[in-house]
């Protein structure tokens, strides 16, 4: 039993300096000055130590609105998640308690959605956000993906698990369907709603290619695109770079150090029943 403990704990190790280490590369490496990042071989610690890379990016007189990108990722990011959360939410509950034709084949349409690969369908939106005037603007960021499958897949199968006698309780104290939902089925989802919101953040927050395709004005891109313009074209400012990658990882590791307990609670509890 000792040794099989000891083994798992050497594996989890592995697998934690395998995820650990390139972060801490990237912090330190944003924390050297550039002569001390260009040194070959390579330190680990910086010598000295220096804001170089953060001067940069930061200073009001950069090249490269580094801030303006950070705030457009941060709205948009926060924009499409909660959009996500209310229509998600919505078309799970009625796909799984209420009653109507076609029920079974709508939610598998809405299921085989998600074998369309993503690039097919950047260009019947680009066309479509052009007829509606969002190219280069905020809306063509939030709303075309704000319709999420794999979200109302993923609430539908914990609204499956729920207990119905709680619903069917609050029905014979008087709620209607809409109090039902917001009083009783959404408080008891907090798990998959945190869980969803955490995937939904993440996936707008990474996007490169969608902003690439429908941005034109530099200062309205967001973080990846933007970060993309820190490399430049016969040289390699890795403080710079890795400055802007710290920027970037921040709002991400707080989203998941506070949602992490309803993360792991959402992900077991999903799909137990179908």
């Amino acid at each position: 039993m000792t040794l099989r403990r000891t083994l798992l704990y050497a594996v989890l190790a592995l697998l934690t300096a395998v995820f650990v280490v390139p972060l801490l590369w990237m912090l330190l490496t944003s924390l050297k000055s550039y002569p001390d990042a260009q040194r070959i071989p390579p330190t680990w610690l910086p010598d000295p130590f220096s804001g170089y890379g953060y001067s940069k990016i930061l200073s009001p007189g950069s090249q490269n609105p580094v801030l303006r990108w950070f705030l457009n990722s941060m709205l948009a990011a926060t924009l499409q998640t909660l959009l996500i959360l209310a229509t998600a939410s919505m078309a799970a509950y009625a796909l799984a308690r209420l009653r109507f034709a076609g029920r079974g084949v709508t939610f598998g349409l809405i299921v085989a959605t998600l074998f369309v690969p993503p690039a097919a369908l950047m260009l019947p939106n680009f066309l479509i956000s052009d007829t509606l005037g969002w190219l280069d603007t905020l809306a063509v960021l939030v709303v075309p993906g704000a319709a999420s499958a794999f979200g109302v897949f993923f609430l539908r199968q914990f609204f499956l698990s729920l207990p119905r006698e709680l619903e069917e309780a609050a029905v014979l104290d008087g709620a209607n369907q809409w109090q039902v939902f917001t009083r009783v089925v959404l408080p008891l989802s907090r798990p998959a709603l945190a869980t969803l919101a955490v995937l939904s953040f993440l996936t707008n927050w990474n996007d490169f290619l969608w902003p690439v395709f429908v941005l034109f004005s530099p200062d309205r891109l967001t973080l990846p695109p933007g970060l993309g313009l820190l490399q430049g074209s016969y040289n390699t400012d890795f403080p710079v770079i890795m400055a802007g990658a710290v920027l970037a990882s921040v709002p991400v590791l707080i989203l998941f150090v506070l949602a992490q307990r309803h993360v792991i609670q959402g992900v077991s509890r999903s799909g137990l029943k179908g």
